[in-house]
C-alpha cells in the first residue's frame, strides 16, 4: 500500500491550507511556501496555481500521484463533467466514506482502519482504501471491532455533517451509499477545472 510519509505540516504550507486535518497545523502561523525562499515569491504563474490545486487535492484525500493520474483518465473517460466525475470517484472510496460517516476522526485515519480489515462490504471484508463504493452498498464494522476506542472517540466527538448520500447508522456503526454524490453535494474546497487545465496541458 503506497502512502505519502513525508513532512505533512510542508505539504500544508506548500497547499496553504490545512490538510493534515490538525489543530496544530502552522499554515495560520506561517502563511506561506516552505523553505528559503517561501517568503520571497511575489508573482504566481498559471501553472503554480494549477499545480497546488492538483497537489491540494491529492494530499487531501491521500492518494500519491500515479493513481491520481489513473482517476483523472477513468475521469475523463466517464460521460459528464470530467472535473465532477474526478471528485465523484475521490469521494467514493471506502476510507472517505468511513471518514464522511464519522466512523474515523481523519482520512489517515479512516484508511488505516479500513486496511487494518475492520470494515465490511456487503457483508464481505473489505481492507483496500481505494475500493470504490456504489449505491445501495451497505458498509458495516466487523463484529469483533465494534468497540475500537479509536471509533468511540470518533463517533462522540465528530462535529461534521453526514453528507446527503448516506445514511449512517452510528448505535450499530452501519453505512449506507443512497447514490454516488454529485458535485452539489461534495463539499470539499476546490477547483476541479484548474485541474483538468493541467492535466489537458
Amino acid at each position: 500500500m503506497a502512502r505519502y510519509t513525508g513532512p505533512t505540516h510542508k505539504a500544508c504550507r506548500r497547499a496553504q491550507t490545512p490538510l493534515c486535518q490538525s489543530k496544530k497545523c502552522p499554515v495560520d502561523k506561517r502563511p506561506y511556501p516552505p523553505g528559503e525562499h517561501g517568503r520571497g515569491r511575489v508573482r504566481e504563474s498559471d501553472y503554480l496555481i494549477q499545480l497546488r490545486e492538483k497537489q491540494k487535492l491529492r494530499y487531501m484525500y491521500g492518494v500519491l500521484e500515479r493513481q491520481f493520474r489513473n482517476y483523472y483518465e477513468l475521469a475523463n473517460r466517464q460521460k459528464g463533467i470530467t472535473g465532477d466525475n474526478l471528485l465523484r470517484i475521490l469521494e467514493s472510496r471506502l476510507d472517505n466514506v468511513v471518514y464522511r460517516a464519522g466512523l474515523a476522526a481523519t482520512r489517515p485515519q479512516a484508511r488505516q482502519l479500513v486496511n487494518h480489515g475492520h470494515f465490511m462490504v456487503n457483508g464481505k471484508k473489505v481492507d483496500i482504501p481505494s475500493y470504490q463504493v456504489r449505491a445501495n452498498d451497505v458498509v458495516t464494522i466487523r463484529e469483533s471491532s465494534r468497540n475500537l476506542l479509536i471509533v468511540q472517540h470518533a463517533v462522540d466527538t465528530g462535529d461534521h455533517p453526514t453528507p446527503e448520500w448516506l445514511i449512517v447508522n452510528k448505535d450499530d456503526r452501519s453505512i449506507t451509499v443512497i447514490d454516488v454524490p454529485n458535485r452539489a453535494q461534495i463539499d470539499t474546497p476546490i477547483q476541479e477545472q484548474l485541474i483538468v487545465e493541467l492535466y489537458s496541458k
